[in-house]
């Protein structure tokens, strides 16, 4: 544990004091998913790692994305719910349940941190405005069910930390008892296919999105 980090246990706990109880006070499960990815994408990770020699390439900047990944019913795809920061155009981000390290994630049911995607040659881009560096993911079971997945990433390598993964995996748990107590699976009934849906392909974005 990083001894900078231990010393902010206070304030990652109230800031899921807050935002659990914001996410059961949602209007629905999509607002209840936004809600913890806003409270993980303002809170979490290394702030300063992007000031770190070699953090960003050139042309690179940092910002983060943050939101949950959903299995959406045939169990085909990850779709995106409740995103901040991603691009508007992929409100709707379809990813083959199979792809990459979502992919990973619910293959295996376990939390996964990449400090550095460039030590990882599996790592896919799906993100259309950048390749990300850093990032964390932490499952959504519900009575052993696997119901999507929590995400943060950032841009600058390094950014994401053993703490920022031990936050967001239990933010997870809150999300999966919020997604069901707002009737997560029968909302995602109705919006799923979303007519606004943009399907990549499993290897990536390179082709520009959109491959159903």
């Amino acid at each position: 544990m990083e001894v900078a980090a231990a010393k902010d246990w206070g304030g990652v706990l109230a800031m899921m004091e807050q935002a659990g109880q914001s996410a059961l006070d949602a209007e629905g499960p999509e607002q209840a998913m936004r809600v913890l990815a806003q409270a993980c994408f303002d809170t979490l990770g290394d702030r300063s790692a992007h000031l770190k020699p070699g953090a960003l390439l050139a042309g690179e900047r940092q910002f983060f994305v943050a939101g949950a990944f959903i299995v959406t019913p045939g169990q085909r795809y990850h779709m995106l719910v409740g995103n901040v920061g991603f691009p508007k155009e992929q409100e709707r981000l379809l990813v083959p349940i199979d792809g990459g390290h979502p992919g990973k994630v619910y293959a295996t049911r376990s939390k996964l941190l990449l400090k550095n995607t460039d030590d990882h040659q599996t790592f896919k881009q799906y993100l259309k405005t950048a390749r990300m560096g850093s990032t964390i993911f932490a499952p959504m079971i519900f009575k052993e069910r696997f119901h999507g997945q929590l995400i943060m990433a950032a841009q600058a390598r390094h950014t994401m930390r053993d703490t920022d993964l031990a936050t967001i995996v239990a933010m997870s748990r809150i999300a999966a008892g919020a997604w069901i107590a707002h009737g997560g699976p029968a909302w995602l009934a109705q919006a799923y296919p979303p007519a606004n849906g943009f399907y990549v392909d499993k290897e990536g974005i390179a082709d520009g999105g959109d491959g159903r």
